[in-house]
């Protein structure tokens, strides 16, 4: 389980195809890794298949995860938004993210305005009825506020704010109009949705 407050951005050391799936090191800077820990990148739970003590990491990618995600489009030195599992005592600063990727959203539109960013991305429509505006959302991992929902033919529209510091410390400013960011809606409304289907039913 994940909080969507990115720790660290990381630089992809290495991706080394292996079949269907994906091998990639990062380096992630945390010097006190465990084998088979949980840490999510851009927002995809993955396990620490390899690490040593200057904090670079390996993580191995199934083809259902490379299909579903951004990660297959990974090269030598991009990077990406890394944060570590929640513990107990952990403050829940963001919402509650758990890592499966729902699907991909493209972002369509960015505007500065007034030191921030506006970002319109573009989701698959089956996805729609779980954003509502001053919800939250995870694109690549990092928990965001929706400003506003515009569902469409061709997809559902969210728009999202950055500020400065989410700006600076995650993936975000890296991105191009057309590029794709792994989505993760709010599991909360999923849970209450299947709660309710008996009796919305005719």
């Amino acid at each position: 389980m994940f909080s969507g407050i990115i720790e660290r951005l990381a630089r992809v050391t290495l991706t080394m195809p292996k079949g269907g799936s994906l091998e990639i090191e990062v380096e992630s800077g945390f010097p006190d890794l465990s084998l088979g820990e949980s840490i999510a990148v851009n927002g995809v739970c993955l396990t620490v298949t390899r690490f040593d003590e200057t904090g670079r990491a390996a993580f191995f990618m199934s083809p259902e995860t490379i299909a579903r995600t951004n990660l297959g489009l990974l090269g030598v030195d991009d990077c990406v938004n890394l944060e570590r599992a929640v513990t107990l005592d952990t403050r829940l600063s963001g919402h509650l993210v758990q890592g499966p990727v729902d699907g991909l959203a493209r972002l369509v539109e960015r505007v500065e305005a007034e030191g921030a960013w506006r970002h319109s991305f573009l989701l698959p429509a089956e996805l729609g009825r779980y954003c509502v505006e001053k919800g939250s959302i995870a694109l690549n991992g990092i928990s965001l506020t929706i400003n506003g929902v515009d569902q469409g033919d061709d997809g559902v529209t969210v728009l999202v704010t950055i500020i400065p510091h989410s700006w600076n410390h995650t993936n975000l400013h890296a991105l191009a109009i057309g590029d794709d960011l792994n989505v993760e809606v709010d599991v909360m409304a999923k849970y209450v949705e299947r709660l309710c289907l008996p009796y919305l039913k005719p």
